[in-house]
Parts: structure tokens; C-alpha cells; sequence
């Protein structure tokens, strides 16, 4: 290279990287200090400056530039990805009697030992873990069940209050969970600006964070006014943290946002006080929070106090009270569910509550509408707590005028039309019993295709419902029909996509009956209910046949799931849905286990990935054999069999004594005589 053109290069990328620096500084300072020193036009200029000069020197672009946030779209969108430490959930209180009992057994858990304590708010937003290596952002997940989340990087990649390069000096690795959000102004302002397009509006902040970090298009996440914050963090590797207020401070200097008003106080009164404070105060803020997170602040003290089955004894969510308004009910329509339950739900006058508009309030079913005395044209009193859907709790009988109506149950599923009616005479809900009811097909699909069940790759939510969207499925059964020239038609699929679809699809032909037995979806019939259906008959064909009074011979099943399976198998259209299962190639028999039953008696919870099979084949396999699959660990359990990269049970395991088997000692046990 002559001389001359390299000694230009070398000075186009000094500029490159100060103005990478400055964009990265004014991000700082807007976010995470929250004292902007530009105005929105100044820092776009910093920006298109940046942008023409990568433009013009493309071997100069870095992934963590801030050019970069707005990628292409994942070719697997929303795949798995294992959290390294469980992401829990928090115990709640709804008091300061109960804030006050969780310190004292706090207390009593560290015996002589002092502990501080940290209060942050608790943002109403959608949970992520982000993962930064050597200071780069590498990936980003959704919570999901807390143990598996969904890849959503290149979404997260578009929030600017996330950075893709931490301030120096950045640890080897770092994990940090926060919360994804949208500030109620900016909310109020998307939303009225999408419903003038036309376009996707949403009810409440917290949806609309949900439905935007969820876009397969990373473009249309960048276009939402999303922000981030930071309140703890899953693993770390080369800095040691203290305590939860250092981790904290450790954020801010990263460049990492954290709450405004977190506090740390070494007298848990002190503490309690600027919960109340805050509880009076909320409406301050400029983001929608349900309550404040105390924990107590030194790390070593939290280890000493350990977790429950699900939370950490540590750490409690003390929720601010619900919100309240009035307003009149204009209707009253049934709304149906996944399961086929019919839940009334209120139209109503929209009326401002905790700073959302509320249009609609569920009456949960037609027992509470009889409770409340609800008519239509009632004025009513509606709650809203966090992100829970609104509900009627009073009806304001004084101001009725005669010409309100009352709620009736509906003679037929609204959606369909077809029969509903109850299991039992004492039960609650109303049920569309109509097993291809295009109401519940979208979730029927997706239980359908899901790990415990048929395991079909691919077949998620959006995909699920495009294809009842488009006609193209009108039951479960429809899926082994599909063709590589109907699934193009859909929404980002091409060749390779379709094709890995279509190969999950026939490879779960294979999985027997009671993975499909399973995956039918009849009520009250769970993964260990089915197997023990598909062992005891062997063919779906027997099951069918059986009558009331031999199934409930079977010591695991009960008179209502006897009763709910006859009532399934009743049903012109789950006989019609099994046929075509059957002329498409599923297998729908069971080799009944004969012989001894090795694990008989025994309980096994599996942790980890294993090589040889996926959680579903395992647990599977041992029910099988005469084993219980367990969830969780406790004193009761036989063994936990450990796979790659096992979560929080192992450790539990250890904790308690349980025997830990590896995958080679898992299957010499299961091979046994």
C-alpha cells in the first residue's frame, strides 16, 4: 500500500474512533447519568458522520459500533438459548406487616451476622439477560421458564440504553439481567402515532416491550422507543463483587443504566420508609413500576441464606397496591381461551387507571358475574396491579337507572358455534368442547409441536398462527399435509427454513402414542397420564374404545380425567383429526413395557444437557420404566441426572446429599436387570 493512502486510512480511523467514543459517551450520559449534553439533532449529525465514513471504508466497520444496532434478522429466530444460572422469581408482600416478617426471618436465617440492604424500584417491563465478553455485547435472551430463554440479540442490539461496548475496564465476561421498558410518555406518544397508520398498537407499556423485543424484524424493535435497566447479574469472570450495591455502582461505570433512587441502608427502617415513600409517590416516575425490590446487600450473607424451591430468601417484592377507577360497562362479550373456557370479559368506557387507558376488564367467568351482580350499563369500580390484566371488583349500585341488562351465558361457543358446557355440575367454567375450534387452534398447534409432545422444531407461536391465519391448517393433524410451496407463502420463510420445518414435522411421526396422545391436548391428560394411557392400551384404537368404568380401574386415572377422555373421543371431529394422524403416517401405538422395571419407586430429576437424549426422550423413558420424573429437588428425591452445563439443581443436589448421576451412570441404572 503507498504511503500516502495508508497515512490517509490511518487518519480516517483515529476519526472513526473518536467519533465512536463521543457516540458512545453522550449514550452514557443520556442513559445511564441521565444529563444529555446534546440535542436529538446533534447527535444524529455525530451519527451520519460516522455512518458515511464506514460507508466509505468499509473494512473499518466493527461489530460494537453503534452503527451496527440494526442488523439482519437471526436465520433460526428465537432459538433456545440455556441461561447459565437460573433467571428466579421473587416472593411477593403486599404489606408493610409482611415486608417487616421477611426481615425478621432474614434475621433469624443469619443468626449473629449483620446485613445491609438495597431498594430498587421494580420496573413493570419484559425480563432479559445480557452477556458481554471482553466488554462486547455477545448475546441477548429473554427470561422464558427462568431456566431457557429466547436469543433475541439482534433486537436487543437496537436499544440504544444497552451498549454494545462497556466502558473500560470491562470484565472477561459479564452477565446482567434487567428489565427491557417503555416510559409512559413515550408509550402514549407510539401508540397514538401507530393508530393514525394503522399500525400495532398496544394496551399497556409492558406489552408493548413484550411485543416489540419480540419482533423478528430487528428493524421494527429499533422503531420502538424501548429503554433498559439493570438489577443484578447471573455470572461474572475476572471481578469480584462484595456486595449488590458495588455490582450496582460496577453497572453505572460500565456504562450499564441502573434505577434512579436506588438506595442502600444499613437499618432495615430506613429502608421501610422509603418503600412507603415511594408507594405514595409513583406517579412521579416516568415509567410505570409495580413495587420496590429489597435485597440484602452483601453477597456472602445472600449465599449463607440460600433459595427456596423457586426464589432466593434473600431478596423480596414488596408490591406497591393496585389501581383503581370507575367507569361504565358498554357490553359484556365471552371471550375464548387456549383450553376452550369461555371468560367474560367487559367492554368498557375508556377510563385512565395507573397512567394506561383501559378499554376492557376480565369478569373471569359467569360464577363472579352472578357474585358481583354485574349488569351491562353498570358503572363499576376496576383494579389493576402491575401487569395484570384489569378486573371489575364492585358494581356502584346507586348509580343505576333501570335500564341496565343482565349478563347471560352464551347458548354456543361464540367462535364456532358449537356445543359448550361443563365437566361437572359443581365446576365454575364453561367450556367449548369443539376440538377444532379455530379459537383454540393457534394454542392447540403449539402444545401440539411442543417439546413434551411431538417436538416439532420450528413450530412456535408466529408461526402457528400464520398457518390457521392463512387456512392452511384447520387441525393438528393438517401439519403433516403441509408443503414447501404453502410454507414459503409465509411470512420470512425461504427454502432452508421450510425445509428444516417439514424434516421435524416427519421425523415426529416416530415419537408413539404417548407423545401424540399428549400432544391431543384433552384436559387433564398430562405427559405422565398419557404414557400411562398409551402403556396401558398400547393403541389409540383400544383407548378409544374403552368405556368410563375400565378406565377408571386404572389407579391413575380418576373419574373426571375418565370422564373428559370419553368425552373427548365422543367428539365427530377428534375421531375425523385422529384418522387423518393415522393416513399421514403417525404412529399412534405404544410398545407396552414388559418385564422389570428398574426404576420402579425411584424419583429422578434431570438437569443439564444430555448427548443421548433430549429432556423430553429422558423423562419419557423414565416413566417408563417405572420412575417419576421430577421438577424439582428435595430430600425425596432418588437422583439428579446431570447433563452439560447443569443449572441450580445440581446444586441443590449437592446441598441436600442427592446421589448425582452423570449421563454413562444414568443409562448403566436404566439398563439394569
Amino acid at each position: 500500500m503507498p504511503r500516502a493512502i495508508h497515512t490517509d486510512l490511518e487518519q480516517v480511523r483515529r476519526q472513526v474512533a473518536r467519533l465512536r467514543e463521543q457516540i458512545r459517551r453522550h449514550d452514557y450520559r443520556y442513559y445511564v447519568l441521565n444529563q444529555p449534553e446534546l440535542s436529538d439533532a446533534q447527535y444524529d449529525a455525530l451519527m451520519r458522520r460516522l455512518r458515511t465514513l464506514e460507508e466509505r471504508h468499509p473494512s473499518l466497520v466493527a461489530p460494537d459500533s453503534p452503527t451496527q444496532r440494526v442488523g439482519g434478522v437471526p436465520d433460526e429466530a428465537f432459538a433456545p438459548i440455556r441461561h447459565r444460572v437460573p433467571m428466579l422469581s421473587l416472593d411477593n408482600t403486599y404489606s408493610k406487616e409482611e415486608l417487616a416478617a421477611w426481615h425478621q426471618r432474614v434475621v433469624k436465617g443469619l443468626g449473629s451476622a449483620q446485613a445491609g440492604y438495597t431498594a430498587e424500584f421494580k420496573i413493570d417491563g419484559v425480563g432479559i439477560a445480557l452477556t458481554y465478553i471482553r466488554g462486547s455485547l455477545a448475546r441477548a435472551a429473554t427470561r422464558g421458564d427462568g431456566e431457557t430463554g429466547e436469543d433475541v440479540t439482534a433486537n436487543a442490539k437496537t436499544i440504544r440504553a444497552i451498549p454494545l461496548r462497556l466502558r473500560e475496564p470491562a470484565p472477561a465476561l459479564l452477565e446482567v439481567r434487567g428489565e427491557v421498558y417503555m416510559a409512559l410518555e413515550e408509550f402514549a406518544r407510539y401508540n397514538l402515532t401507530a393508530g393514525r397508520s394503522g399500525g400495532e398498537t398496544f394496551a399497556n407499556p409492558r406489552n408493548a416491550a413484550a411485543g416489540s423485543l419480540r419482533q423478528k424484524d430487528p428493524r421494527v424493535t429499533a422503531s420502538r422507543p424501548l429503554r433498559f435497566f439493570v438489577h443484578s447479574y447471573g455470572a461474572v469472570e475476572g471481578v469480584v463483587f462484595a456486595t449488590h450495591w458495588a455490582f450496582l455502582q460496577a453497572c453505572r461505570k460500565l456504562g450499564l443504566p441502573i434505577t434512579e433512587q436506588a438506595i442502600m441502608r444499613r437499618d432495615f427502617p430506613d429502608v421501610a420508609a422509603h418503600c412507603a415513600r415511594w408507594e405514595t409517590q409513583r406517579q412521579r416516575l416516568a415509567y410505570e413500576v409495580d413495587g420496590m425490590v429489597v435485597k440484602v446487600n452483601e453477597l456472602a450473607l445472600q449465599r449463607k441464606l440460600g433459595l427456596t424451591m423457586k426464589s432466593p430468601r434473600w431478596a423480596i417484592a414488596y408490591k406497591f397496591p393496585a389501581h383503581e377507577a370507575a367507569t361504565r360497562i358498554l357490553n359484556v362479550i365471552a371471550s375464548v381461551g387456549r383450553t376452550g373456557t369461555l371468560t367474560p370479559v367487559a367492554k368498557l368506557k375508556p377510563v385512565s387507571c395507573g397512567g394506561v387507558t383501559i378499554s376492557s376488564a376480565s369478569l373471569h367467568n359467569y360464577e363472579e358475574v352472578q357474585r358481583l351482580g354485574v349488569k351491562v350499563g353498570d358503572w363499576v369500580i376496576i383494579q389493576r396491579a402491575g401487569e395484570v390484566i384489569p378486573h371489575v371488583i364492585k358494581v356502584i349500585e346507586r348509580k343505576r337507572t333501570g335500564s341496565e341488562r343482565p349478563v347471560t351465558v352464551p347458548a354456543a361457543c361464540p367462535e364456532c358455534r358449537g356445543a359448550i358446557a361443563k365437566e361437572k355440575e359443581d365446576e365454575v367454567a364453561y367450556r367449548c368442547v369443539n376440538p377444532v375450534c379455530p379459537a383454540q387452534l393457534v394454542r392447540r398447534l403449539m402444545h401440539f409441536g411442543s417439546r413434551g409432545a411431538m417436538d416439532i422444531e420450528g413450530l412456535g407461536d408466529v408461526v402457528a398462527e400464520q398457518l390457521v391465519q392463512r387456512c392452511l391448517v384447520h387441525d393438528v393433524a393438517d401439519v403433516y399435509r403441509l408443503t414447501t410451496p404453502q410454507l414459503l407463502t409465509l411470512e420470512l420463510f425461504g427454502e432452508k427454513k421450510a425445509d428444516n420445518l417439514l424434516q421435524a414435522i416427519a421425523a415426529s411421526k416416530s415419537r408413539g402414542l404417548s407423545r401424540a396422545l399428549y400432544g391431543l391436548g384433552i384436559r387433564h391428560i398430562g405427559e405422565k397420564a398419557a404414557l400411562v394411557l398409551a402403556q396401558e392400551f398400547g393403541s389409540i384404537q383400544r383407548l378409544m374404545e374403552a368405556e368410563e368404568e375400565r378406565l377408571r380401574r386404572i389407579p391413575e386415572v380418576g373419574p373426571v380425567m375418565a370422564s373428559a377422555i370419553v368425552q373427548a373421543f365422543r367428539q365427530p371431529a377428534m375421531t375425523r383429526m385422529i384418522e387423518k394422524l393415522h393416513d399421514n403416517g403417525v404412529t399412534l401405538t405404544e410398545e407396552v413395557a414388559r418385564g422389570p422395571k428398574p426404576l420402579a419407586g425411584l424419583t429422578l430429576v434431570l438437569t443439564g444437557e444430555l448427548a443421548g437424549f433430549t429432556r423430553a426422550e429422558a423423562e419419557t423413558l423414565i416413566r417408563r420404566l417405572g420412575g417419576n420424573a421430577g421438577s424439582s429437588v428435595s430430600k425425596q428425591t432418588d437422583y439428579v441426572v446431570a447433563g452439560e452445563n447443569p443449572g441450580s439443581k445440581h446444586a441443590k443436589a449437592k446441598a441436600l446429599g442427592v446421589k448425582i448421576l452423570n449421563e454413562a451412570q444414568f443409562k448403566q441404572l436404566i439398563e439394569r436387570d
